[in-house]
């Protein structure tokens, strides 16, 4: 099994960090790569239980599903949950674990994403190139945000 673990730096609050990466409200205007559209999701990372997603690619309309279940909430600390991709035919793929950790820095916090547990190495490659295009969409979401308020 291969794992990947990345972090970013973002100017706001851990509490307002963290309400990023796991309220349902929030995760819907960047959990995804950047050449997918979500079209209908179920993500609610402020309480243990099951989640899923449904993305369009925007090259071609390829549908992409994932599901999971949330294991673990430490607010406002970390949030982890298992993820599994599924095939054409809607058949579940292997599972993997996700944790997001939110770290206090000075004049902001950092966001550790910790995915383990991956199928090899080419698994864990595409995983690093599609966490760190949905790093830049909740970089992108945070600047509209910190720019206009909510």
């Amino acid at each position: 099994m291969t794992d990947v673990r990345l972090e970013r730096y973002f100017p706001i609050s851990a509490d307002a960090l963290f309400e990023w990466v796991t309220r349902p409200d929030r995760l819907g205007q960047w959990f995804g790569t950047e050449w997918v559209d979500m079209v209908e999701h179920d993500i609610n990372f402020t309480r243990k239980g099951p989640w899923r997603a449904v993305m369009i690619a925007r090259d071609g309309g390829q549908r992409f599903k994932v599901t999971g279940h949330v294991t673990h909430l430490r607010p406002p600390h970390s949030v982890g949950f298992t993820w599994a991709w599924h095939d054409d035919t809607d058949t579940r793929g292997p599972e993997s674990h996700v944790t997001f950790t939110v770290q206090a820095q000075e004049e902001g916090a950092v966001l550790i994403i910790d995915h383990r547990d991956l199928p090899g190495d080419e698994a864990a490659k595409q995983h690093e190139q599609g966490w760190t295009s949905t790093l830049r969409r909740l970089e992108q979401a945070l600047q509209a945000f910190l720019t206009k308020g909510d």
